[in-house]
C-alpha cells in the first residue's frame, strides 16, 4: 500500500491502496432454507455440490487476481445462497480490485444488513469508503479496526482518515503509533511529521525529523520536511532547493508540485502556480488544495465557471474547507447565479460563525434573489463580528 503524503502547508490528499482481505472463502458452510430442507436429499446434494464448485472456483481465480472470473463466479454461488456474508465479502473484493469502489460499498452494506456487526465486513467497508474518499462515513469503522485489532495497517488508516478530516492532533496520535509499530516506515513518518506541525507540536515535528534523519538523511522524505521547514520559514530558495530534490530523487513523490505551486503563488508568479497545481492534480486529482488553489487562481483570472469544478472537488474531498466554499459562492456570484452561492456561502458561515466575509457575500447573495429580509440579518451578523473583532484588536487603556 502506499500511504497517504500531503505537504504540511497543504494536507494534500495523495494514495493509492490495494488491500487482499483475509475473507477469501474456500467453502463455506451450506446455509439451506426451510424451503430447501423439504426437497430430497438427491436435490440437495445436487445444489450443494453445485454451490461448493462455484466457491472453490470464484475462490481460486480471486487468489490469481482474475477478479472478473472471480466476481462471475460468486454471483452464481451467491443464487443458491444469497444470505452468505462470507460470499459478499468475497463478492466485494473481487468488485473492489476491479477499481469499482461504489459498487463494493453497495455489496458490503448488504453484508451488514445481514450480520450487523461482523468486524471483518465492517473492517473492509471502512477501508472501501477510505479508497472511495468518504473519510467522515470510514471514521468510526477504522477507529473500530484499530481499537479491535491494533496492527500498522489499521492505525495507520485511521490516522491519515483522521489527516483527511484535518483532525490533526487525533491524526498524530495514531500515526505515532503506527510509527511504533513500523519505525521505518519513511511515509508514515512523514505524515506524522505534518500532523505535528498542523498541531502545532513543534517538539514532534522535530523528533520526527530526528527519525527520518537517522533511517535515511537522503531519502526523499528527508528533503521534503527540510524543504517544508524552509517554507515556513519564508526562506523559499533554500525551500525550493530542497523540493526539485525530492523530484530529483522520486519525480512522483506526492505534495511537492503543490509545495512548488504555493510559493509560486506567494511570490506573484501566478502561470507558474497554476501549471504546479496541474501537475499535482495529474498524479492526484482528488488533492483538495491543489483543487482549491486552481479554483481560486481561475476565480481571481476571472475565470470562475473553469474554478468551479476544481473547488467543487475540494469541498467533495473535504466538507469542512471553509475557503473552498467561500470561493465557490464567490464563483457564482460572478456568473450572477446567487440562488447556486447561497449554499456554499451558508456552509462557509456554519463552518465558521466569525466567518464575516461570508456573512456578508451570503447577505450579496439574498439581495440579488430579492429576499431584503434575509440580506439585512446576514449583514447584520456580518457587522457585529467585525464590531467584535475590532473591539477585542484595541488594546484597553
Amino acid at each position: 500500500m502506499q500511504r497517504l503524503l500531503a505537504t504540511e502547508r497543504t494536507g494534500a490528499i495523495a494514495f493509492a491502496i490495494q488491500f487482499c482481505l483475509p475473507w477469501v472463502l474456500m467453502l463455506v458452510p451450506w446455509l439451506s432454507t426451510s424451503a430447501r430442507a423439504q426437497q430430497s436429499s438427491a436435490a440437495t446434494s445436487t445444489l450443494r455440490e453445485e454451490f461448493e464448485q462455484w466457491v472453490a472456483k470464484g475462490s481460486r481465480a480471486l487468489q490469481q487476481g482474475e477478479n472478473l472470473a472471480a466476481e462471475q463466479d460468486f454471483r452464481q454461488a451467491l443464487k443458491l445462497d444469497p444470505q452468505s456474508v462470507e460470499l459478499l465479502n468475497n463478492l466485494a473484493i473481487s468488485v473492489v480490485r476491479q477499481g469499482r469502489t461504489d459498487a463494493a460499498i453497495v455489496i458490503y452494506q448488504r453484508a451488514l444488513k445481514l450480520r450487523r456487526n461482523d468486524p471483518i465486513t465492517r473492517r473492509n467497508l471502512g477501508i472501501a469508503y477510505f479508497q472511495a474518499h468518504r473519510y467522515t462515513e470510514a471514521l468510526p469503522l477504522l477507529e473500530s479496526f484499530a481499537a479491535e485489532t491494533p496492527t500498522f495497517q489499521s492505525l495507520d488508516l485511521t490516522g491519515l482518515d483522521l489527516f483527511a478530516l484535518n483532525q490533526f492532533p487525533q491524526a498524530a496520535v495514531y500515526l505515532d503509533r503506527a510509527s511504533q509499530v513500523q519505525p521505518d516506515d519513511l511515509p508514515t513518518l512523514d505524515i506524522l511529521g505534518q500532523a505535528y506541525w498542523r498541531a502545532k507540536n513543534y517538539a514532534g515535528v522535530t523528533q520526527v525529523f530526528n527519525q527520518i534523519m537517522a533511517v535515511d538523511p537522503n531519502s526523499a522524505e528527508a528533503h521534503f520536511m527540510l524543504g517544508m521547514a524552509y517554507d515556513i520559514m519564508y526562506e523559499e530558495d533554500k525551500a525550493m532547493k530542497e523540493f526539485q530534490a525530492v523530484l530529483a530523487i522520486n519525480p512522483k513523490f506526492p505534495a511537492v508540485h503543490s509545495s512548488l505551486g504555493l510559493i509560486d503563488y506567494r511570490e506573484h508568479k501566478v502561470p507558474q502556480a497554476e501549471e504546479e497545481f496541474k501537475q499535482a492534480l495529474s498524479q492526484d486529482p482528488s488533492d483538495p488544495i491543489s483543487n482549491y488553489m486552481l479554483g481560486r487562481i481561475l476565480r481571481e483570472s476571472h475565470r470562475p465557471a473553469q474554478a468551479i469544478p476544481y473547488l467543487k472537488a475540494a469541498v467533495a474531498v473535504n466538507p469542512s474547507y471553509r475557503d473552498a466554499f467561500f470561493q465557490l459562492g464567490q464563483c457564482y456570484l460572478t456568473l450572477d447565479r446567487p440562488r447556486e452561492a447561497v449554499h456554499p456561502l451558508e456552509t462557509s458561515t456554519k463552518l465558521d460563525p466569525d466567518f464575516d466575509q461570508g456573512f456578508f457575500l451570503l447577505g450579496k447573495a439574498y439581495q440579488m434573489l430579492g429576499q431584503p429580509t434575509q440580506a439585512k440579518q446576514a449583514w447584520g451578523i456580518c457587522q457585529r463580528i467585525k464590531a467584535r473583532k475590532n473591539v477585542q484588536a484595541k488594546p484597553i487603556g
